[in-house]
């Protein structure tokens, strides 16, 4: 049986995961507040139609799967076009442009703090790069 190593460190833990985390959480929220618009859609307009009811299902199905692919270098750009077409739909059901702003206001602090957590990154002020004394 061998021993550990004792010069041998773990690799820190990559803050950027968790932030993806974040992001990935944040579209499952929006998704499902996406699909409470359905219940709104016969108050507005022509109602429910079926380009309306399908349009909203596929921006809120997108979401959930672009929360899954937060991982990939193009995920967080998937989201971001997401947000738009969030503001697109509504010229459906006009109460997804309020929902759409709020949200991106929220994507707008969010990319503030991944920004934030590079910039501490790159001058290793994260407390995951702190030398810890024995």
């Amino acid at each position: 049986m061998t021993a550990p190593d004792p010069s041998a460190t773990p690799a820190p833990p990559d803050p950027m995961k968790g932030i993806r985390g974040v992001f990935a959480a944040t579209l499952v929220l929006e998704s499902i507040v996406v699909l409470l618009a359905l219940l709104v859609l016969p108050k507005f307009g022509g109602g429910a139609t079926a380009p309306a009811v399908l349009a909203i299902t596929a921006v809120a199905v997108g979401m959930i799967v672009a929360a899954g692919l937060q991982r990939r270098p193009w995920g967080l750009g998937l989201a971001l076009a997401l947000q738009v077409a969030v503001l697109l739909c509504g010229f459906l059901v006009p109460a997804l442009v309020i929902v759409g702003v709020v949200f991106v206001l929220v994507w707008a602090g969010l990319l503030l703090l991944r920004r934030d957590v590079a910039l501490r990154m790159e001058r290793g002020e994260l407390p995951s790069q702190q030398v810890r004394e024995p």
